[in-house]
């Protein structure tokens, strides 16, 4: 069968997985074949509960930004085939993580609510075009973690061989050229037997210069990504903002606007497992998205892929109709109308810290989707080899990049502060996230020049 898009999958470590990264091998004649463009395998699973991928989009006519998303996919009135909770987990624990394991046995009202799976993350042509050549330019560079040679937008790895290719599949994902949250919400419940929750409101842009149209070949000290973050609530931090700039080949970089000073200041280590200001310690730069920023202070296995029921299509997610009370039925607890599961295969991938470096979180496991490359969940571990934070994001197509996954969220579990955090959700906003297919010489927001230091001093000073 011939296919037109896609890539990823989903997995878990603890169980079975189809193919480690030492027996899996595949051709890159195999892309646009046995595999989608993007390096997923064509045809579904044994069972049938996994179809095969068709290339066929999901969308309904009629969408234009300012709509709900959810009410143009096709299979918006499907009701959940089976619902997961602590009395049947073991029934369906060998298509589970570790995480969602423990949540449902241990976070009370917790619940997965299963559909019908749908392979609904689409790529435009030049991403796939693209991709074709990366699987035979693009490389690790010899320090065993910068990437390079690649084209892009495109997935840089379609048949990878290491978990760092992996990896880089995830951090340079096809996501447009910009993404906007006008009024986006970060909500962190409040720890067991206490009332204090945190909710910050903030305007975020996103840029990603190599994903106009075309060939982009990034050289090794090329910016991949900006960022622009502006809190807007509470008081005590409104009008404070930051800018970061991704590499490569090297480090964040990240500056600062203190509103008492009137000053931007760089702060040079705000990044892998710093703690994100206003989130009083339960949010690491690295662990937006699941994960962020530079990959270089990990060792990253490729364990292998496999079936597991991940967050996929979630709309629900989405509906910036909605405010903070419709969705969470307890503090620590999303109302499962608005989340969706499907049974979809995932790369699981296992970093491990290296050797003389310091991070908070000495194990992390990370589950791509084979068909978008969207990590769609995973595992935080602590010094002791426990299990210390579950993450999972909602991927769902963005109609404005012809069907391509996003996934705007992270929702985080603590398992040892008993907190939940939600970051980059629009309930309460009224406004719809909006994503980018071309450049604009209008919005200065997609240009490389808007993530300085010193654009930020001059916004900020306004």
């Amino acid at each position: 069968m011939l296919c037109k898009k896609k890539t990823a999958c989903l997995v878990t470590t603890v169980v079975s997985v189809l193919a480690t990264s030492s027996a899996y091998s595949a051709d890159p004649n195999q892309l646009g074949k046995e595999l989608t463009s993007t390096g997923a395998t064509v045809e579904g699973n044994k069972e049938g509960t996994i179809p095969a991928y068709d290339g066929v989009s999901a969308q309904l006519p009629g969408y234009a930004y300012g709509k709900f998303r959810g009410d143009y996919f096709k299979y918006k009135n499907e009701k959940p085939l089976y619902v997961i909770d602590a009395s049947n987990v073991s029934k369906y624990a060998d298509k589970l993580s570790p995480g969602q394991i423990k949540m449902l046995k241990e976070v009370k009202g917790y619940t997965m609510p299963v559909y019908p799976t749908h392979r609904s993350c689409e790529t435009p042509d030049n991403v796939q075009a693209n991709t074709k050549k990366n699987a035979a330019e693009a490389k690790i560079g010899t320090n065993g973690w910068t990437l390079e040679g690649a084209t892009l937008p495109g997935v840089p790895f379609p048949i990878p061989k290491s978990g760092i290719e992996a990896i880089w599949n995830h951090l340079v994902r096809y996501q447009g050229v910009a993404q906007e949250y006008p009024v986006a919400t970060a909500y962190v419940s409040p720890a067991p037997g206490n009332e204090k929750d945190i909710v910050n409101i903030y305007n975020l842009w996103q840029f990603w210069p190599n994903s106009k149209k075309g060939e982009n070949k990034p050289g090794p000290d090329s910016m991949y990504q900006g960022l622009y973050y502006g809190y807007i609530q509470p008081a005590s931090l409104s009008g404070q903002a930051v800018v970061q700039r991704f590499y490569l080949s090297k480090p964040t970089e990240s500056y600062y606007y203190f509103t008492g000073q009137r000053r931007v200041r760089r702060l040079p280590s705000y990044d892998y497992d710093a703690p994100q200001l206003g989130y009083e310690n339960q949010y690491a730069v690295d662990q937006t998205n699941i994960l962020y920023g530079a990959p270089d202070r990990f060792n990253w296995k490729l364990v292998g892929k496999k079936e597991m029921l991940v967050p996929y299509n979630v709309f629900g997610m989405y509906d910036f109709r909605k405010g903070l009370k419709d969705v969470f039925v307890q503090p620590n607890v999303i109302n499962a109308a608005f989340r969706r599961y499907e049974l979809h295969r995932v790369w699981v991938v296992e970093g491990t810290v290296k050797q003389g470096i310091r991070h908070v979180n000495p194990k992390r496991v990370i589950y791509l989707d084979e068909d978008s490359w969207v990590a769609v969940g995973g595992e935080d571990y602590d010094a002791q080899n426990q299990l210390w934070k579950f993450k999972e994001s909602s991927p769902a197509p963005a109609w404005e990049l012809e069907g391509a996954c996003v996934i705007p969220q992270v929702i985080m579990y603590d398992f040892n502060s008993g907190r939940l955090l939600t970051d980059a959700i629009p309930f309460g906003g009224n406004k719809d996230f909006r994503w980018y297919s071309a450049l604009s010489p209008n919005v200065p927001q997609l240009k490389e020049g808007y993530y300085t230091s010193e654009n930020l001093q001059r916004i900020s000073d306004r």
